[in-house]
């Protein structure tokens, strides 16, 4: 392939990274995957495993790194679940901006083209619905989240800072709740916590009264967002949102978790986590426009999908 590249894809061991490298390696790339391993699995790069074209580095953003001759770099690294963020709130804010810190380095010394994996976290508990990228947010900046929120914040601004300063070509999305195959059974997310303790025949645990409301965005839409924000023009820099619109409450979201799964387990109220949003979804209208992208994959096939992967990984 005439216009196959040397691409970095860090955090290329996780749940999200691993798809971005199959799919990546599935279009002639040469892939080079660095991941430090904590949240990510090697289980997850099973179907690359061997291939001439794919290499693995075991490595912390957290430290600076040379890889010569690269092209591209998409700097996924970083935990982004609850459980996993705030396991290490030092480490995780350290993830966020010493990782982007490096990658932008990085990108001055190769001339790579570098894309920077951000949040509706910045957003916080939005005070606007849906949320533009417009918005500034609504942040606490010293709660047990910002870590992660904050983190991300100020990622974004390195990343426009060296655009600025330096001329770098950024790619910058948003990302909204994102669900599919290779979420960790443990991470504390909505869906693989529902669907987890819904083929284990546990209380599926709800937060607050499970009236608020997430967009879930499946993975394989997101990736084809990744790659259409990657190849956009020098111009696109974003940020940009990309999430699935449709917005359903935790409740919803359990009715459809346990039709799907068989499941006879029952609700357990447990008071709202801190800083909780009460209410996220995305307005894509900029990714619309200018990537032509929005989400195809409806929530019950996603879940379909998501489901089978979590029978197989648990043996239920």
């Amino acid at each position: 392939m005439s216009s196959a590249k040397k691409i970095l894809v860090t955090g290329g061991a996780g749940f999200l990274g691993s798809h971005l490298c199959d799919r990546l390696i599935a279009q002639g790339h040469q892939v080079v995957c660095l991941d430090s391993f904590f949240t990510g699995s090697e289980r997850n790069l099973a179907g690359l495993t061997g291939n001439p074209a794919f290499t693995l580095m075991r490595h912390d953003v957290v430290d600076p790194v040379r890889i010569e001759g690269l092209d591209e770099i998409y700097n996924l690294a970083c935990p982004a679940s609850p459980v996993h963020y705030q396991y290490d709130p030092i480490h995780t804010m350290k993830t966020s901006v010493l990782g982007a810190l490096n990658m932008l380095e990085l990108a001055r010394a190769t001339g790579a083209k570098v894309f920077q994996a951000s949040t509706s976290e910045v957003y916080g508990d939005p005070a606007v619905h849906p949320q533009p990228e417009s918005y500034w947010g609504n942040v606490n900046s010293i709660g047990i989240r910002s870590c992660y929120d904050e983190g991300k914040r100020a990622a974004e601004t390195l990343f426009f800072d060296y655009q600025r300063a330096h001329k770098l070509r950024i790619k910058v999305v948003r990302i909204f709740n994102t669900y599919g195959p290779r979420m960790a059974a443990d991470d504390g997310r909505v869906v693989s916590n529902f669907i987890v303790q819904a083929l284990r025949g546990e209380d599926l645990t709800v937060y607050g009264d499970g009236s608020q409301t997430r967009s879930f965005c499946y993975a394989d839409d997101l990736v084809e967002g990744f790659m259409r924000l990657m190849n956009s023009d020098d111009g696109v820099v974003g940020p940009v949102n990309m999430g699935n619109p449709g917005e359903f409450t935790m409740i919803e979201l359990t009715e459809r978790v346990l039709r799907l799964t068989g499941s006879k387990s029952k609700l357990v109220y447990m008071p709202l986590p801190q800083d909780d949003p009460r209410q996220r979804q995305p307005d894509i209208a900029r990714a619309k426009a200018l990537l032509g992208w929005e989400p195809v994959v409806e929530l019950e096939q996603g879940l379909e999908c998501t489901i089978a992967y979590f029978r197989a990984v648990l043996g239920s």
